[in-house]
């Protein structure tokens, strides 16, 4: 099974029925600073595919803040899908990468034991010329999970779709829950 992108085979997850919650999970990027409430992705995506989704944000938190409050939201929003969007604040405080990489998988392995389908979204690396580092890529492989690695890095690359360096606007918050979008009919969830 391969990541999505270049006409690869994005991995399958459960359809969602018209009632069922997704949880968008993740720091800043998720929360959505730099832009409205209503203009984070996770509204934006609600909007697109008519679902509800619930904007889990928590702006400047790092992966092992993530894991430590992952229970408590699917207790309390009971989604079918979560979509993780970690580890950029881990990168910015150079925090150790193999930590944040458990910390992840931790994150997936959890949400999976549940019965709740998981989607991934790679986060670039603090730095000039930048990507998402190939680890995420490898942990969506790993779990055998659809994966968004390029569109953060597209968005960040486009002076017009961001607030500041690490941030998107409006804009940019769009063309990701476009892109999620895009990946979720691909991986059948829609």
């Amino acid at each position: 099974m391969l990541a999505a992108g270049c006409g690869a085979r994005v991995p399958t997850v459960a359809k969602l029925a018209p009632t069922d919650v997704i949880v968008a999970f993740g720091d800043s990027l998720t929360f959505g600073v730099g832009a409205g409430e209503a203009e984070s992705y996770p509204l934006v995506l609600g909007q697109l595919i008519a679902r509800n989704v619930v904007r889990a944000g928590v702006s400047g938190e790092v992966t092992e803040g993530g894991l430590a409050r992952l229970q408590n939201v699917i207790d309390e929003h009971k989604p079918k899908l979560m979509i993780v969007c970690l580890g950029g604040n881990d990168m910015l405080r150079k925090l150790d990468e193999a930590q944040t990489k458990t910390n992840l998988r931790t994150i997936i392995n959890t949400i999976k034991a549940q019965g709740i389908s998981v989607v991934l979204v790679g986060v670039p690396k603090p730095a000039l010329v930048t990507s998402a580092p190939p680890f995420y890529e490898e942990i969506a492989k790993e779990f055998g999970i659809p994966y968004e690695g390029k569109i953060v890095t597209d968005v960040l690359y486009q002076r017009d779709q961001k607030s500041d360096a690490i941030h998107p606007n409006a804009k940019g918050y769009r063309r990701m829950a476009e892109a999620i979008a895009a990946l979720l009919k691909k991986a059948g969830a829609l």
